[in-house]
């Protein structure tokens, strides 16, 4: 009687083997382009929400200190806001629990493409504020800095007078203040063109 014959394994032969690893091998680089594709723009999101955070946080402090810009009345003769290339100071109203209204004059700055704010000591005499607004002029302020946003290259600012927005030039304690309600700061970041533009109420709270 004859042996049965027996089957023959059915298996992959080495081209269609070559196909497939090559076909895997496609489907690979077209996945780690893409994941890296997602990766780079998850990293560029991450940076523009940083730096928009950064910006509102450096923005809503300027606006806190000058919606507590303090009365020309209380000030006499004396500024309570000037402002220069790259500079802004103010003298705001500082409150405390069970303490009278004090003083306080607080200077931003550019430097080495840092935006800083520097804040005086608290005080309810004119003849210190004086001191303390000189010294911020001359950039030679004490007290406490904080840097509030780096990568930033320029900063104007313009104030509202009622009719339209001027240059705020440099002034001196002891002139007349002009009439002003509102603060418009301009900022430009270091390499991007569009500029970031934010106005304030003098005096508004």
């Amino acid at each position: 009687m004859p042996e049965p014959r027996q089957q023959r394994r059915a298996g992959f032969t080495l081209i269609e083997l070559l196909v497939a690893i090559t076909i895997l091998g496609v489907i690979a680089v077209l996945g780690w382009r893409g994941l890296d594709s997602i990766v780079r723009a998850r990293v560029a999101l991450t940076d523009d929400l940083e730096q928009t955070r950064g910006m509102q946080l450096a923005f809503a402090q300027m606006q806190s200190d000058c919606g507590q810009l303090v009365e020309a009345s209380v000030l006499g003769n004396r500024a309570s806001v000037v402002s220069d290339a790259g500079r802004l100071i103010v003298v705001r109203k500082v409150y405390a629990d069970n303490q009278p209204t004090r003083l306080q004059v607080v200077a931003y700055r550019l430097k080495d493409g840092a935006l800083l704010r520097n804040e005086s000591e608290s005080t309810r005499n004119l003849d210190q504020i004086d001191q303390f607004w000189q010294a911020a002029m001359a950039d030679n302020s004490g007290g406490s800095t904080v840097t509030l946003k780096t990568g930033i290259d320029a900063m104007t600012v313009k104030t509202w007078d009622g009719a339209g927005w001027n240059a705020l030039a440099q002034s001196t304690q002891g002139a007349t203040p002009p009439p002003m309600t509102g603060l418009q700061v301009t900022l430009q970041l270091h390499d991007q063109q569009a500029l970031l533009v934010k106005a304030f109420l003098l005096g508004a709270t």
